[in-house]
C-alpha cells in the first residue's frame, strides 16, 4: 500500500495484547493510528510505564502514549462495539482527525468456551453483539470512506479459517467467529464482482497460541504452559505482510499468521516469537485446511438483489 501520503489505520480492540502490538507496529511502519477500545485511563498516572501489556493497566490511553513517546502518531478514541452508532462515530472521528481511512482492523472480541448446555443465552448474545455484529457495524461505517479513497484500502479481521474441529466445545463462540470469516469471504466476493481491485478484506488467526490476558489466567496456575506461547509480534508481522501485499493476492484470505509469513516472506525460523526462548510451542491449528470452493464456483444462477425488488427498503 505504498503512497505519497501518511496512511491511516483504525484498530478496534487496541488496548492490550494483540491489538496493542499491532497498533505499535503500524505506527513504527509509518501509519497514523487510531486506537479504539472500551478501556481508557490517565496514561500519565500509570506506573510503571509502559504497563504490562496484558494487564488492566494497559488501555487505549497508554497505547496512545507509548506510540507518541516513540515518535509515532496516534489518537485514542473509546468505543463500545455493541452500539452501532458509537462505532459509526469512531470511524467518522478517525476521518475527521486524519482526513482519511486506509486500513480497518477489527480485533475486538468476547470469548466463552463451553458446551451449548453451559453457555447461557445472554452470554451467547453478548458474543454475537461484539464479534460478528460489531465487525459488521465497523465495516458498514467504513464503506463510505473507502469509497472516497477511490475504493483503495484494506480490512483485516481477527477470525479463523473455517473447519469442523473449531466448533468443538465452543459452539456459541464459533458461531460468531466463523460468521466473521463468512463476512470476509462474502465481502471479498463483492469487491471482486464490483471491480474494486484495490480493496481487500482478509482474516488472520494464530497458528500457535498467543500470549494474552486470557492465557495469563492459565499460566498463573501452570507456568509450564508458557512454553506453548508466542508473542503477539508474529501476529503484527503477519498483518503488516498482508498490508504490503497486492490487494488481489490477499482479498478473501482466511489465513494463519505463521503460514502466511512462511508463504510470503520465506520465514522458516519462528523461534524468535517464542515467549520462552528455546521452546517449540505446540501448533494448535491444523496443518492442512479444507478448501471452501466448489467446481461450480462461478455459476451464480439467477442473481437476486433485494435492493432492486419492488418496495425493498435499505
Amino acid at each position: 500500500m505504498g503512497t505519497g501520503y501518511k496512511l491511516v489505520a483504525l484498530v478496534i480492540g487496541a488496548s492490550r495484547g494483540i491489538g496493542r502490538e499491532v497498533s505499535i507496529s503500524l505506527a513504527k511502519d509509518g501509519y497514523a493510528v487510531v486506537v479504539a477500545a472500551k478501556s481508557t485511563s490517565n496514561a500519565f498516572e500509570v506506573f510503571p510505564f509502559p504497563p504490562d501489556p496484558n494487564s488492566s493497566q494497559s488501555t487505549i490511553s497508554t497505547v496512545e502514549r507509548e506510540i507518541r513517546e516513540a515518535g509515532g502518531e496516534a489518537t485514542a478514541i473509546p468505543v463500545d462495539t455493541r452500539d452501532s452508532e458509537i462505532v459509526q462515530g469512531v470511524v467518522d472521528k478517525t476521518v475527521a482527525t486524519y482526513g482519511r481511512l486506509d486500513v480497518l482492523i477489527y480485533n475486538a472480541g468476547a470469548i466463552w468456551w463451553a458446551s451449548v448446555a453451559n453457555t447461557p443465552l445472554k452470554r451467547f448474545q453478548l458474543m454475537q453483539k461484539i464479534n460478528p455484529e460489531g465487525l459488521y457495524s465497523a465495516v458498514q461505517a467504513s464503506m463510505k470512506h473507502f469509497e472516497k479513497n477511490g475504493w483503495k484500502g484494506r480490512i483485516i479481521v481477527v477470525s479463523p479459517p473455517i473447519y469442523s474441529r473449531f466448533f468443538r466445545g465452543k459452539t456459541a463462540y464459533a458461531m460468531g467467529k466463523v460468521g466473521m470469516s463468512v463476512l470476509t469471504k462474502g465481502l471479498a466476493m463483492d469487491f471482486d464482482r464490483e471491480g474494486k481491485r484495490d480493496m481487500a478484506i482478509a482474516s488472520i488467526w494464530p497458528a500457535v497460541a498467543i500470549q494474552s490476558a486470557a492465557t495469563e489466567q492459565q499460566t498463573a496456575t501452570d507456568p509450564s504452559l508458557m512454553r506453548d506461547l508466542r508473542s503477539p509480534q508474529i501476529f503484527s508481522d503477519a498483518i503488516l505482510a498482508i498490508l504490503r501485499a497486492p490487494a488481489v493476492q490477499v482479498n478473501g484470505l482466511l489465513e494463519l499468521d505463521e503460514d502466511f509469513l512462511r508463504k510470503t516472506t520465506g520465514t522458516t525460523d519462528f523461534s524468535k516469537y517464542s515467549v520462552v526462548l528455546g521452546s517449540n510451542p505446540r501448533r494448535i491449528m491444523p496443518t492442512k485446511l479444507p478448501t471452501l470452493t466448489v467446481d461450480e464456483e462461478k455459476d451464480e444462477g439467477k442473481k437476486m438483489d433485494s435492493t432492486q425488488l419492488r418496495g425493498a427498503k435499505l
